[in-house]
């Protein structure tokens, strides 16, 4: 059996990496409120069990000026009054992005996002998810 210390990805493949990072500050200037970044970020890592992201994110959300209130019911976000439609629609896509694969499909998916966001946003929305479940594979990898 190896060594069971955790992976240093940023020293075991620093280009690729540096390449993350990258992406990580492109998605931040497109388009997407802060705010909305922080849930998708959590409630994601919160679906991928990586503890160390939903720390950090929790964190940095209430940092931002996140309330403990939708934090704390970010979990049952389709059952309170809490969020937005816009908001909602985007975490409906992160989590079938999450869960791949989707039985009903992601064509309702899609119509509900463009009531909210334009095609633009909608593709920043799904980097935004794309790379959170990037770092989520990477963190409980290392942690």
């Amino acid at each position: 059996m190896g060594d069971a210390a955790a992976f240093r990805h940023d020293q075991n493949i620093p280009e690729v990496y540096k390449a993350f990072l990258a992406a990580e500050m492109a998605i931040r200037t497109a388009g997407i409120p802060s705010a909305l970044k922080h849930l998708i970020y959590l409630r994601v890592s919160q679906l991928n069990d990586c503890a160390y992201c939903v720390k950090m994110h929790s964190h940095e959300a209430r940092e931002d000026g996140e309330t403990n209130a939708r934090l704390d019911r970010l979990v049952v976000w389709r059952h309170v009054e809490d969020y937005t439609a816009a908001e909602k629609a985007a975490l409906a896509w992160a989590e079938a992005l999450t869960k791949l694969p989707q039985p009903e499909g992601f064509a309702p998916l899609r119509a509900a996002l463009r009531e909210h966001w334009t095609d633009q946003q909608a593709s920043a929305l799904t980097a935004i998810v794309a790379q959170i479940n990037l770092w989520n594979r990477l963190g409980v990898s290392s942690h």
